[in-house]
């Protein structure tokens, strides 16, 4: 250690961390580092959309499903935006993002900000906007992301792309996933995120996520190819006309319930079930994105398991209340009784858990309404449980332990007789768990069909062809569970086509219990006992032949 002199007398010596902390201050003055004058970079492009504006702006947005962007328009149309949801990004979205972008963004930046510019470009080279009314008549909204992702630290990526591309200056506005309403909009701002936004925001999500799980559930069994999607297409637009016109939802959802429950299904046909999981924006698009991944699998003959917007909204509340009772825990390290000084813990966590029900209880009343039957939202603490022995609560890259905790309970429960896990190439938070952590998790449960899969927006013959092989052994285990179930009621195969004709399994809308994964086979579990009647009808017409 130096030891200072100091008019002869010897001073206290310098600890370890002093002579370090003078010698960086050596260092950065010499380098011109001197924080004296050192001043932050700061991005100077306007973020602001005034109140004065709102009439004349046009909001931007996209990046959800194409049944959520259609309704979040219609809900913010309601609340008197202005506002359009970009179409779903294609291959030419992903041109425009690889030709203006930095090289090494992840795919669902090049996607979403080429999206965007495709959009501009529109406006400017087909309908003959100029750029200054282009940029003073739209603006474009994005939501951030968690500490690992660098999707949500790409806006400033966004803006220069749109320099690039010839509209610089022209607005994006972030949307922080994790701060509620506490949005830094300010006073003057047209963006008024109070709870008629949030409620309005939220009807929205959770409609998107009933008809998208009524869509997978029904389509792959429609006797009339088309029948579901013409159907869907009707009930969007009643949910749509409602949500603009901020007229009660109860009608709308009558009459699409009564939409989808004339669409004819048969059920007897055996389809493996597929749940899609991994990161948010390749699992959730229906575009090129993740290679149109959704529609291959039905044509493959599968049915699919997509997951759902208000999911990811339960998985922030959990995170959450997880959070502030661990905090309770640290009450040396800010001075407060529990650990949140100027906070009060046991009022937050009863407003997260009422945050929770009240999510829930609107879910399933819209659900039931709709007519989505035995439809359970996910149980957060069972997933942090099953997941927390393979992957650390704490570490919240991407979807953090969901997609560990799904994947053993896909298997555990027999949910599903496959599980993919999509991402896009090089993403940090999915790819550690798809392709690390979930290889241990196959060990341990060797039933598991499981395949993890990147997206790069080129390369779909090669994603197709492991798809169909992996999908082979999900095609021979909803086959087993479907046999299994007609062995056990002493069945054929005709004997249920006539019992299922003849009861309310060809009612579209029809969910049986679940005991496996395969449809067919929980409507063979599902079934009450024939009656004796049946069975004597059946014998009158082997007798006379018919």
């Amino acid at each position: 250690m130096a030891i200072l002199k100091k008019k002869g007398k010897l001073e206290k010596p310098l600890s370890l961390e002093e002579e370090l902390l003078n010698f960086q201050k050596e260092q950065e003055k010499a380098l011109g580092l001197d924080q004296v004058n050192k001043n932050q970079w700061f991005d100077p492009v306007p973020r602001q959309f005034l109140a004065k504006d709102k009439s004349s702006t046009t909001l931007l947005f996209g990046g959800m499903t194409m049944a959520h962007d259609y309704l979040v328009e219609g809900a913010l149309q309601g609340l008197g935006y202005r506002v359009k949801h970009l179409d779903c990004p294609d291959n030419e979205s992903l041109r425009y993002g690889k030709e203006f972008g930095n090289r090494g963004q992840c795919n669902p930046t090049y996607f979403t900000v080429g999206n965007l510019i495709k959009h501009l470009s529109h406006l400017r080279d087909v309908e003959g906007l100029s750029k200054d009314e282009i940029i003073r008549n739209y603006l474009f909204i994005t939501s951030g992301s968690c500490g690992p992702c660098r999707f949500g630290t790409y806006v400033t990526e966004y803006r220069k792309a749109l320099r690039d591309a010839g509209f610089d200056g022209f607005r994006v506005l972030l949307f922080q996933q994790t701060d509620g309403l506490k949005q830094a909009t300010g006073g003057e701002s047209a963006l008024k995120l109070d709870t008629t936004f949030f409620f309005s925001f939220l009807k929205a999500v959770f409609l998107g996520d009933i008809l998208n799980a009524l869509a997978y559930r029904i389509r792959p069994y429609e006797v009339i190819v088309g029948s579901t999607d013409a159907a869907m297409d009707r009930c969007k637009k009643y949910m749509f006309d409602a949500l603009s016109q901020r007229k009660r939802l109860g009608p709308a959802l009558n009459r699409c319930r009564n939409e989808l429950k004339a669409v004819q299904v048969d059920r007897t046909k055996v389809k493996p079930k597929v749940s899609i999981i991994g990161e948010f924006w390749a699992m959730t698009t229906e575009g090129d994105g993740n290679y149109q991944l959704q529609r291959f699998l039905e044509n493959e003959g599968a049915e699919v398991e997509v997951q759902s917007v208000t999911a990811w909204i339960l998985f922030l509340i959990w995170a959450g209340r997880y959070d502030t009772l661990q905090r309770m825990n640290l009450r040396e390290a800010d001075s407060g009784k529990f650990g949140l000084k100027g906070k009060n813990p046991v009022m937050r966590l009863r407003m997260l858990w009422l945050a929770d029900r009240v999510l829930r209880v609107m879910f399933q009343t819209y659900a039931k309404a709709v007519g989505l039957r035995n439809y359970h939202l996910p149980d957060m603490e069972e997933i942090a449980r099953v997941a927390h022995e393979h992957y650390n609560n704490h570490l919240r890259g991407g979807e953090g332990h969901m997609e560990v905790g799904k994947l053993i309970l896909n298997v555990v429960k027999r949910k599903v007789n496959m599980t993919i896990s999509v991402k896009p190439f090089g993403c940090m938070p999915s790819s550690g768990v798809s392709d690390g952590v979930q290889s241990l998790i196959t060990e341990k449960y060797p039933d598991a069909i499981f395949l993890p899969i990147e997206t790069t927006g080129d390369g779909a013959i090669n994603v197709y062809s492991r798809i169909q092989m992996i999908l082979f052994k999900a095609k021979q285990s909803a086959q087993q569970e479907f046999e299994e179930a007609l062995t056990k009621k002493g069945w054929t195969v005709m004997q249920l086509q006539k019992i299922a004709s003849r009861s309310k399994r060809t009612n579209a809308l029809h969910a049986s219990r679940h005991t496996v994964a395969c449809t067919a086979a929980n409507m063979i579990y599902d079934m009450r006992r024939v009656s004796n009647r049946f069975f004597f009808l059946r014998k009158k017409e082997e007798i006379h032949g018919v």
